[in-house]
């Protein structure tokens, strides 16, 4: 799984600015549960082939205890437990304080990988002010300019030096020999614990871990029909004996580092609840990360006929994005519905994997020319020569030819459509990428 990376600071050090320079400006996911006044971020970052998570907490201050520096104090402490590595963010124009001591005699306590960086310290990097950052007693004092982003792929390399980026284990099996790994995400509270202990009371399976991750994750293999499955830890599980006691714990890294790591994401929805925010985050996720999903909407026999018509609205309307995932209504405690969702499971990874044939794409896209051309781009119009596979899991379609880069989206939505149709491709993103010609009369003779 990714590791995670905490930035730990007091306020107006730059640790937001670190952020964005760490996950090269991508929108942050937010923890946006009830009654917390400041929220973690969180994003993706990518060091060449090595990716990672990276926590942005508000300013930390350790003593507080009340108001909102408590709360925000509650967020930073959930950070640190949540990382494989504290980076403590202090500035070096302001020099040592008293909170920075606070600060890092708790990280001391933390038991966590400690790397220091002294921020705003653009032309400090032999500095003599950088010394009295020693006695914090975390070490060698890392400069660099968030801003200017000076220093930056020093400090990522030590933050991730020690964490394991080897290939999948499973890389060298067969598709239908592989165990297809199932991440079963969504709020606190929709029935993630009820849905497992359903299935695993229903199938008589044993869980235990499989170690050797970089955050003793907790997998439950399982097998049904003949398929073999492993169902990927989302809310916080540990140790065998008491697997799922604390399943309904919420934790956004952990949502992240599973969804990552699946083949398959069940996203579970709150039929009483609606579609919220934070089920839109989620599900943004999933999409970005490319994995095959299945919406299930838990909780279907509490609501009635007039909610239900509403909450269908909702998934249309607010998750219109993921409108190539299947449905289902289920009742995880009145085990209702249970069958659909693991046939909805296995027909979304066998699309996310199907093989899709050079010829069969090639005519179906001259069949998709012919029925209706793209739009004209001046005194040009694309011309779509063929297409092939570029990738499995999700599947990716190349389209060769020239001027593709004025094709409408509504052009490409409709190829789209036409591949999905024909492959019947339920429960996975379909990405299509293109590919002009060069032309060699628009280079200029050297």
């Amino acid at each position: 799984m990714k590791p995670v990376l905490a930035l730990v600071g007091r306020p107006n050090v730059g640790k937001s600015t670190l952020f964005n320079r760490l996950t090269k400006s991508r929108d942050a996911i937010v923890a946006d549960h009830a009654g917390l006044t400041r929220d973690r971020h969180y994003g993706d970052g990518r060091l060449g082939e090595r990716d990672y998570i990276v926590v942005d907490t508000g300013g930390f201050e350790p003593t507080a205890e009340s108001g909102i520096y408590k709360e925000m104090a509650k967020q930073t402490r959930q950070a640190v437990a949540e990382a494989d590595a504290v980076i403590f963010v202090v500035d070096a124009r302001a020099g040592v304080s008293g909170q920075d001591h606070d600060i890092a005699r708790y990280l001391r306590s933390a038991g966590k990988k400690l790397l220091l960086a002294v921020n705003k310290a653009e032309g400090m990097q032999d500095a003599p002010a950088l010394a009295e950052f020693y006695e914090l007693g975390l070490g060698a004092p890392r400069p660099l300019s968030a801003s200017h982003g000076q220093g930056i792929r020093s400090l990522l390399e030590a933050a991730l030096e020690g964490f394991d980026f080897g290939p999948d284990e499973d890389a060298a099996l067969d598709d239908t020999e592989r165990p297809i790994r199932l991440a079963v995400a969504g709020r606190p509270n929709v029935g993630k614990s009820t849905l497992i202990n359903t299935w695993l009371g229903e199938e008589r399976l044993v869980a235990f871990d499989l170690p050797g991750t970089t955050r003793d994750a907790i997998s439950v293999p399982f097998e049904r029909g003949g398929q073999k499955f492993e169902l990927i830890d989302t809310a916080g599980l540990r140790r065998k004996g008491r697997v799922f006691e604390a399943i309904e714990k919420f934790s956004v890294v952990k949502t992240l580092q599973a969804i990552a790591d699946a083949n398959v994401v069940l996203l579970l929805l709150d039929a009483t609840q609606g579609v919220t925010d934070q089920d839109a985050h989620i599900a943004g996720y999933i999409l970005d990360a490319g994995r095959a999903v299945v919406l299930a909407v838990n909780k279907w026999d509490a609501v009635d006929a007039y909610q239900r018509e509403m909450l269908q609205r909702q998934v249309e309307q607010r998750l219109a994005f993921l409108k190539f995932a299947p449905v289902l209504h289920i009742s995880a405690i009145k085990r209702q519905g249970l069958g659909p969702v693991w046939k909805a499971i296995a027909d979304a990874w066998a699309s996310a994997t199907k093989q899709l044939p050079t010829p069969v794409l090639t005519r179906l896209l001259q069949e998709a020319v012919q029925f209706q051309q793209p739009k004209r781009a001046g005194a040009f119009r694309p011309k779509l020569r063929y297409a092939h596979q570029g990738g499995r899991n999700p599947p990716v379609i190349v389209i060769h030819g020239n001027s593709l880069d004025h094709l409408t989206d509504a052009y490409k939505r409709f190829l789209e459509g036409r591949f999905r149709a024909h492959f019947q491709l339920s429960g996975t993103p379909l990405r299509i990428e293109m590919k002009s010609s060069r032309n060699p009369f628009t280079e200029k003779a050297s």
